[in-house]
């Protein structure tokens, strides 16, 4: 996988970790975070799942494109956003139980990384 795409990974799955963190935390939830990956052959998939309260994904509004001045407005709240731009897909199951982000990076030439 080429370095760029590995940055991008570590990048989508920490703002995802942020965010079941800061989802726990609002309601002083002392369980643990859980992450779980899949190496497959020609992907890596990441779940990253809380026990917060859970949200409604449809109810998260989009940001303003990046050139716009109007995203200098938004100093926080862009992590699914920028999950959905650095991963090839992105799953959201949340319920007043928690919520589970899945993210998957496809090996463009189908090779693992090393």
């Amino acid at each position: 996988m080429a370095p760029d795409r590995v940055a991008d990974l570590r990048l989508a799955v920490s703002e995802a970790v942020a965010n079941a963190i800061r989802a726990q935390e609002q309601f002083s939830i002392p369980d643990r975070v859980t992450i779980r990956c899949n190496l497959a052959k020609n992907f890596i998939e990441v779940e990253v799942a809380d026990r917060g309260r859970g949200f409604d994904p449809n109810q998260v509004p989009d940001l303003p494109s990046v050139e716009t001045p109007e995203r200098l407005d938004h100093e926080s709240g862009l992590g699914l956003s920028l999950i959905r731009e650095l991963a090839d897909e992105m799953v959201i199951e949340s319920g007043p139980d928690g919520t589970a982000v899945r993210l998957i990076v496809q090996y463009p030439d189908g090779s693992k990384t090393r």
